[in-house]
Formats: structure tokens, sequence, C-alpha cells
């Protein structure tokens, strides 16, 4: 009997839509379906690192940077906005090809809203069901869940529960009828690690914002009192490692980890500094790490998480203009990330196809 095919299409959008499908890829691999990657950039060259194995293709690029100042992230959203539609356009004509190409019985997109193909199950993965975008939230949000209605699965990777990671933009007053929570996903496993470093910062995102942190965090940590392992976001053809000295500690800066070397890396730090978006949220919590969360400027998404968590005593926050060494101090009277066991029901999600 031939294997089924799915086609798994992350959005390019920093790293988080590419790392949370691989807890998805490998219970595809491990229930006997054949996988194959589409996606660019470095979403595209993540994956193909994690499984090389694979067959890939690449996607239209949306072309998508952030405003190097956060107060015009929503006004260069909206100036995008045509390219991010014309990309939409030649990705759905990709992904009609790639389909019928690798004869797919199925699609999961990740966000990329051209992904869906006719006559075959299509699947969506969001956690934003509302799309928070300041006074037009609910225009965007309307916008948003009528893409909804185009695949015959929307799974929402966290609890539908009260106790939960997202607040309201993973839940709504009416729930679509093909909507499912899945449970929080992460790519990593909880294990007894021996301590290595006494801060861990995780980088990502769109530029110019992922080098405006890094630069600003490498000279605020400069006077930290411990060692530092900053792993830069940057996927590369080879890895590399830098170490710096500093008077009070080493800080070593490696351009990416593969998922296994990251999963040990965090476990082995005592803090973690790094954005607030939801993929990283969801793995430090597998993990049941503290953190100190600092929002990419202007993007509501990762404001509002950072602000509910900090609000809630879980996770200390501030903006990036307001970040100091001293801010670090917040986190010891934090409670951290509550460490969740996997429950996603993989079997019960695949029936879709």
């Amino acid at each position: 009997m031939k294997k089924k095919t799915i086609v798994v299409a992350p959005l390019n959008w920093g790293l988080g839509h590419s790392t949370r499908c691989i807890p998805i890829i490998k219970a595809l691999l491990e229930r006997d379906y054949e996988v194959v990657l589409a996606s660019d950039g470095v979403a595209l060259g993540l994956l193909t690192k994690e499984f090389p194995e694979l067959a890939s293709f690449e996607l239209p690029s949306y072309h998508i940077t952030y405003a190097s100042d956060g107060r015009f992230f929503k006004l260069k959203m909206i100036l995008d906005s045509p390219k991010i539609l014309g990309a939409m356009r030649k990705e759905r004509k990709a992904i009609e090809k790639i389909a019928k190409l690798v004869s797919a019985d199925g699609i999961i997109s990740d966000n990329r809203l051209g992904i869906y193909v006719n006559g075959i199950p299509n699947v969506f993965i969001t956690h934003q069901l509302r799309v928070l975008s300041g006074s037009t939230t609910q225009i965007s949000s309307a916008m948003h869940q009528q893409i909804f209605k185009k695949y015959d699965a929307v799974w929402v990777p966290d609890f539908e529960e009260e106790n939960n990671l997202t607040g309201e933009l993973g839940h709504l007053d009416k729930k679509p009828q093909n909507l499912k929570y899945m449970g929080p996903l992460s790519r990593f496993e909880k294990k007894s690690v021996e301590k290595a470093y006494d801060l861990m910062v995780l980088l990502s995102g769109p530029e110019p914002q992922r080098t405006l942190l890094e630069d600003r965090l490498t000279e605020e940590l400069q006077t930290f009192n411990g060692n530092i392992l900053m792993v830069r976001g940057v996927i590369e053809k080879e890895q590399t490692k830098e170490e710096m000295a500093r008077d009070s500690g080493t800080m070593l800066k490696i351009n990416f980890m593969r998922s296994e070397e990251l999963s040990q890396s965090v476990q082995a730090s005592d803090f973690i500094l790094c954005r607030s978006g939801y993929t990283t949220v969801m793995d430090l919590a597998k993990l049941g790490k503290k953190a100190f969360f600092i929002p990419t400027p202007g993007q509501y998404e990762q404001v509002h998480i950072a602000e509910r968590l900090d609000k809630l005593g879980v996770v200390p926050s501030c903006t990036q203009e307001e970040f100091s060494l001293n801010q670090l101090e917040r986190i010891s009277s934090y409670s951290g990330l509550e460490a969740f066991s996997s429950g996603v029901n993989f079997d019960e999600l695949f029936s879709v196809f």
C-alpha cells in the first residue's frame, strides 16, 4: 500500500513557524507518512538541516522585514501588503504544482495564507485566532478568520481551557467547527543536564530587529557576572562559534543550533533571555524554564504575550528601549513557565488525512 504524502509548509517569519513543525514532521514520519518540505529562506534552511533526507521545495518569499523603529511596524506591514498578497498568489500556484508533482494526499500550512490545494485535505496551523494590530484588531482578526474557512481543519497549538499560554490571542468567544486545540507543541524533551551557562540569549526573527537586539545585548551584558551563551538565530551553511572575553565571565556566540543541541543548551542554562515569540514560549514551558522577555518592537502578538505573562507573575519583560542589565534581577521573583508533558493526540489530528 502506497504511503500517504503530506506537504508541510511553514511561514518564513523568524524561526518559530518552522521549529514548531518539527514535532509534527517527526510524528508523521513515525506513523509512516511520506513528508515533503516547502518553505523559503531560513525556515526552509532550518528544516532541511533537521531533516536532510526529506524532499524539499522553495516557495516564493513574502520578503518580510521589520521596521527599524517599532512605532512604524504596522505602517510598514500595510505598505508591504501588496508584496505579501503577490507572494500569496505565487505560492498558491507553486503549491498546486508541488502537490501534483509529489502526488500529495494532504497539506499542512503553518500560517502560509496561500497554501491549500482543492481536492485533498488541508490543515492550517495558527495560534493567532485574533490578529492583534492595535486600533485595527477587529478588521485584521476578521480577515484572518475568513482564511480558516478554506481549510478542513485549523490546529491551535495551545490548551483550550482557561489555564493556557495565548490568552485572547488564541481563544474566541465562538469556536469554529473546524478548529482543534492540539495542546502546546515543542521539539524539546526534558532531561537531566549539568549546568554550563548562567545566562542563555536566544535570538531570532526578521531583520533588522534581530541584529539591533544582538548589538544591544552584546553591549549591555558586558558586565554580567557569569558565563553567557548567545545563539544568534542566523541559519548559515556551517555552524560557527566566537568566544568573547569579558571581565566577569565569557560570552560564547554561536550562529545556530539544531534542535537536540539547542535543547541541551537551554537546559544547561540558569536563565533564558529572548523574544516572546510563541514557539519560544512553548519550548521554554516544556522545559519549565525561567526567562526574561523582550518583545519585538511594534509586534502586537509578542507584546501581548509578554505583558500577559508578566502580569501573571510568570515571566518578567520590558521593551527593547527599557532593557538594561539590572532588569534581569527581576527573574528570581517570578514563578517561571510551568512544565507540561507532551499530550498531543497526533493519531486523532492526522485522521483528517
